[in-house]
C-alpha cells in the first residue's frame, strides 16, 4: 500500500452506474489523498485493467454488469491479493452482507451514506485496516442477536421425540423418578436419555437443561 502522506492511493472504480463512477471519481481526485487509475461497468473489462493499472483500493459496487460484485470480490483477491476491496452496496441484506465479508473484502459502505463516510472508509482500508458502515455494523448486531435467539430452538430439533418429554418435566424440578414415572420408563432409561440431552445440548446441569427449555417455549 501505498504511504498516503507521500503518494496518492491508486484507485480503481466499478461500477455500473457512470453517474456514480463519475461522482466518485471527482470527489476522489479532488482530495489528495486519492488518484482514480480507472473505471469500468463490468466484471469482463475490470479484471485485465486491473492487472495492468495495479491499483491499491477498488471501490466494487454489488450489481456489476456481467457478474456480481461477490464473484468479481474473489476473482480480483485471487489474482491481486494484496489489493484492497471497498464493496459499495444500495441496501441491507443478511445473506449479502455475509457473502461479502466472506470474499475477503476490507470494507463495506451503503451507496446513500455520503461523501464524507465514503472518503472516511477509503482512508481508513487505505491503512490497512477493514471499515463497516455504521449502517451496517447495526445492522449485522441485529442479525446476529437474531440468529442467536433461533440458536435454542434449533439445538431442540437435535433431540428424539423421547428426549424432548423429558425438557418440561426437567423444568418442574422432577427427579429421574419421578419423570420415569410420569412417563413409564425405567430410571436407567431416563438417566441415558438424559445423558444424551446434556451431550446433544452441551450442557452439564439440571438447571441448564431448564434454562434451555424455557427459552424455547413458543
Amino acid at each position: 500500500m501505498n504511504d498516503l502522506q507521500h503518494t496518492p492511493a491508486r484507485v480503481f472504480i466499478i461500477n455500473p452506474q457512470e453517474l456514480v463512477r463519475v461522482g466518485m471519481r471527482t470527489l476522489l481526485n479532488s482530495v489528495g489523498d486519492f488518484t482514480v487509475v480507472g473505471e469500468t461497468p463490468s466484471k469482463e473489462e475490470a479484471l485485465p485493467l486491473l492487472l495492468q493499472q495495479k491499483p491499491d483500493i477498488v471501490v466494487l459496487d454489488l450489481r456489476v454488469h456481467n457478474g456480481t460484485g461477490i464473484e468479481t470480490a474473489k476473482e480480483i483477491l485471487a489474482h491481486r491479493p494484496e489489493t484492497r476491496v471497498l464493496f459499495l452496496a444500495d441496501s441491507l441484506n443478511d445473506t449479502t452482507l455475509l457473502s461479502a465479508v466472506a470474499t475477503g473484502a476490507h470494507g463495506y459502505v451503503l451507496q446513500d451514506a455520503g461523501a464524507e463516510t465514503l472518503l472516511h472508509a477509503m482512508r481508513s482500508i487505505a491503512k490497512g485496516q477493514s471499515y463497516l458502515d455504521p449502517g451496517m455494523t447495526r445492522h449485522t448486531f441485529a442479525y446476529l442477536r437474531k440468529v442467536a435467539d433461533r440458536e435454542p430452538e434449533r439445538g431442540r430439533h437435535l433431540l428424539s421425540p423421547q428426549e424432548r418429554r423429558l425438557l418440561p418435566l426437567i423444568a418442574q424440578g422432577k427427579t429421574n423418578k419421578e419423570i420415569a414415572a410420569e412417563l413409564g420408563l425405567s430410571d436407567k432409561t431416563v438417566k441415558n436419555y438424559l445423558a444424551n440431552v446434556y451431550s446433544k445440548l452441551h450442557l452439564n446441569r439440571r438447571s441448564q437443561a431448564a434454562a434451555f427449555y424455557l427459552k424455547t417455549i413458543p
